[in-house]
């Protein structure tokens, strides 16, 4: 028997140089698993990962090429965002040292797993051989010698190991790529690696560094379940289509717009379904649900039957299960997740979303909703524009509102702003943004030209990954301008990557919205009888509360001194010509406006299931709670199995 070559590398080098070896395809298409490696070097990775992704660009820096971030959950984000513009089909790793630098990454972590989009977190831990313990940053625990602060990546990863010895390397890495390129059970990878271990040396057999190949799969519908999906939507009157992510991971765009264009069947757009349909085609409705288009929660109130495509139904697509009222509703839910799939007992089609809809199509050749049902939707469609019309071009000053909170009379407002953005920006150009009252209006408002152009993380709505976000969108799409869209609120969260984008010569272009507080969550308070409490950014007053005068914080010179160009607007006119300086400018700029929070969008009619204090001495908070009492009311489990 041949001996097997090997090659003698550090456990470091070995994941370096296996890592730039991956590739992933679909549709015949190859393309590197990770674009590189994103990192923030500490005593845990700077002689380790560090030296190996040195000694790697150094031979060839377009191995696995390496950036420097400045926070470690935004370096997530980053590649988050990277990855869910990739189709979830390339992503990066990110590299941190043991302590706080591994543990600011929890946070992306979750992120990255409740949203279902690849990435490799590959924090560095302690020492395997314990000669120096306690180290430094070290988690003792009384009953236990083998659990470290990196444990608390376990609940929030798709994948956890930790690679104890050189040995263990190989099948921890074989297994990281499995679900990373699995359509149905990818999110965060962590792969922790003792610092001691990272430096150690190793024969590897070169077979090992070999280029892979990872096929992401299209699994197909089984007949019978066609066959049954076509059943149910033969005998439907008012059938309707929630779209969700899974429409554009599956590139099931094309084949979405063809079976409507068919059927006549609308299509209520989740947030991260926004964008499977232009906002104009005659069959899209809109956003859907607690932050949806009165259109599509009129038609999802009334539908016989709703057709579920790459949804995981979340409480605000739900309208927290008050959406779909009819009394017989019943559910077919196409998704590549079996998990989804069983949702509101629907009959589940565990199956690729374009290869589905291409099926049903064939099969529903001759079906075609009622005329009287297609002009409902026309006219509950128009209706709809014309509010979003009425909101980017308000006749009505809002100059007596704004002096409620003692800002400025005659401030824009949020929906004036994303209109300008929207209006003035390119078809394909992308928004971006994820926490406060900017995600919801952007559901309701944005008009999506592009399959790719509608950015809004919402499955964790992590305040702060706008930046950080953006940053990765522009990384994966060079050819398209970004918009981050982001409060003041998340701003100060983390802000930290606009340095990033200027060290790697990235264009980003950044709206800060300055309203001086928590719009959204404040919004939410007064819903609830709690009086906008806590929500607003002002001084400590003479009472004790902190209802003194706002605070004298000037974030457009903190923007400028992080290195990019800065615009201060007040009108319209001024903000839509730094809209179009910005987009003509080769670097990254912040367009700051201050907007008046208490002129919010267009209502949806529909809810949220935020419960209200049972009891209380307020009667703020009882009234919201005999609203709230009247909403839990109309909720329903959808216990029935499908017909």
């Amino acid at each position: 028997m041949a001996a097997t070559s090997t090659v003698r590398l550090t456990v470091a080098q070995a994941t370096v140089q296996f890592l730039s070896a991956q590739y992933s395809e679909s549709d015949g298409v190859e393309q590197k698993l990770f674009a590189g490696c994103f990192g923030i070097f500490g005593h845990g990775n700077v002689a380790g990962l560090g030296q190996a992704l040195l000694q790697a660009e150094l031979k060839d820096p377009d191995a696995l090429p390496y950036v420097l971030g400045r926070n470690e959950q935004a370096m997530v984000h980053s590649a988050v965002a990277f990855a869910r513009m990739k189709d979830r089909l390339q992503t990066w790793a990110v590299s941190t040292s043991v302590g706080p630098g591994a543990t600011n990454m929890v946070t992306g972590a979750a992120l990255a797993t409740i949203n279902r989009l690849p990435v490799l977190l590959l924090p560095a831990d302690t020492f395997a051989g314990r000669s120096a313990s306690p180290l430094l940053q070290e988690l003792e625990l009384p009953h236990t010698g083998d659990v470290t602060v990196n444990d608390c990546f376990r609940p929030v990863s798709k994948y956890f190991d930790r690679v104890w010895r050189p040995e263990q390397l190989p099948s921890a890495l074989l297994a990281a790529m499995r679900v990373l390129t699995d359509p149905v059970e990818t999110g965060a990878v962590t792969i922790c690696l003792p610092q001691d271990v990272q430096a150690e040396a190793h024969d590897w057999p070169e077979s090992l560094f070999a280029k892979r190949v990872w096929h992401v799969a299209r699994p197909l519908a089984e007949a019978a379940m066609v066959d049954a999906a076509v059943r149910a939507i033969r005998g439907s009157h008012r059938p309707l289509i929630v779209a969700g992510g899974g429409v554009g991971y599956s590139r099931a765009h094309e084949a979405l717009a063809r079976f409507c264009e068919l059927t006549g069947i609308p299509v209520g757009q989740t947030q991260a379904g926004k964008g499977s349909l232009r906002y104009d085609h005659p069959q899209c409705l809109g956003a859907i649900g607690s932050t949806g288009t009165t259109a599509a929660n009129q038609i999802a109130a009334s539908a016989d039957l709703v057709i579920g495509i790459g949804t995981r139904y979340e409480d605000f697509t739900t309208a927290s299960r008050t959406a779909f009222q009819a009394p017989h509703v019943s559910f077919v839910n196409i998704n590549v997740a079996g998990l989804d799939a069983v949702k509101h007992s629907g009959l589940g089609v565990v199956a690729d979303a374009r290869e589905t809809l291409e099926a049903l199509t064939g099969a529903l050749q001759d079906y075609r909703v009622p005329d009287s049902y297609a002009q409902q939707v026309t006219d509950l469609k128009a209706q709809w524009d014309a509010v979003v019309d009425a909101v980017y071009h308000p006749e009505v000053s809002s100059d007596e509102v704004g002096s409620d909170l003692g800002q400025p009379a005659g401030l824009l407002t949020q929906n004036e702003v994303i209109g300008m953005v929207n209006e003035l920006s390119d078809p394909r150009d992308v928004v971006v943004c994820a926490a406060g009252s900017m995600p919801g209006d952007l559901h309701k408002l944005w008009r999506t030209r592009d399959p790719l152009g509608y950015h809004v993380e919402y499955g964790y709505s992590c305040m702060g990954y706008e930046v950080a976000g953006g940053l990765g969108v522009a990384m994966a799409c060079p050819d398209r301008d970004v918009f981050v869209m982001v409060g003041d609120g998340s701003y100060l969260m983390m802000a930290t990557e606009l340095v990033t984008a200027v060290q790697e010569g990235v264009k980003i272009i950044t709206v800060l919205v300055q309203n001086h507080g928590f719009a959204s969550i404040g919004a939410l308070s007064e819903s609830l009888g709690s009086q906008r409490f806590g929500t607003k950014y002002r001084r400590r007053s003479a009472s004790g509360r902190l209802d003194g005068d706002l605070l004298p914080v000037d974030l457009a010179a903190n923007a400028a001194t992080l290195g990019v160009d800065v615009m201060k607007v007040t009108t319209a006119p001024e903000f839509a010509d730094a809209v179009k300086m910005a987009k003509a400018a080769d670097a990254s700029t912040v367009i700051y406006v201050e907007t008046d929070p208490l002129i919010g969008s267009p209502d949806s009619q529909s809810w949220w299931d935020v419960p209200v204090s049972e009891v209380s001495t307020l009667t703020s908070t009882q009234d919201a709670r005999r609203v709230y009492e009247e909403h839990k009311a109309t909720q329903r489990l959808f216990l029935t199995p499908p017909q």
